[in-house]
């Protein structure tokens, strides 16, 4: 059986490549995506990649991957900052979660100082790019494969 990774991204990371290249980068979401399922086809894993700019789809995917998934790697981009009700869900889970953000949100407005996420998460990962999400996606599938 294949390891599934839910792979989960917030709101306007459908537009990563077009908005503010100077902070996100050049990459697009499907470049993310073919990154992962190249690590993840060195592995016994799945990905499960998914984006919604709705904060109740976010939650949906959330009890998803708790039903069908062995981990989770989340953007929640501006819910982060916001949403209980995506803490609550996370905390619902009784599979690894790792936060990631392409920015360095402790560099940025002190509004995103804050992360309900990270209070649900396992770990966080800030500031890496997209590589972040390579990073999350091997040390998931490390935790998995050693437990």
């Amino acid at each position: 059986m294949k390891n599934k990774i839910h792979i989960l991204n917030g709101p306007n990371l459908n537009l990563l490549g077009e908005r503010e290249p100077e902070i996100y980068g050049s990459s697009s979401l499907a470049d993310i995506e073919n990154s992962l399922i190249k690590i993840a086809s060195q592995s016994n894993a799945q990905i499960i990649f998914k984006q919604t700019n709705h904060e109740g789809g976010l939650i949906e995917l959330v009890h998803e991957a708790g039903r069908s998934g062995h981990g989770v790697i989340i953007n929640p981009a501006g819910y982060t900052h916001t949403s209980v009700a995506l803490y609550d869900a996370l905390l619902s889970l009784s599979i690894p979660i790792i936060e990631v953000h392409i920015s360095n949100i402790y560099k940025r407005e002190k509004f995103r100082h804050s992360s309900y996420v990270s209070m649900a998460a396992n770990s966080v990962i800030s500031g890496l790019g997209i590589d972040g999400y390579d990073v999350a996606l091997k040390s998931i599938l490390k935790h998995i494969n050693n437990n």
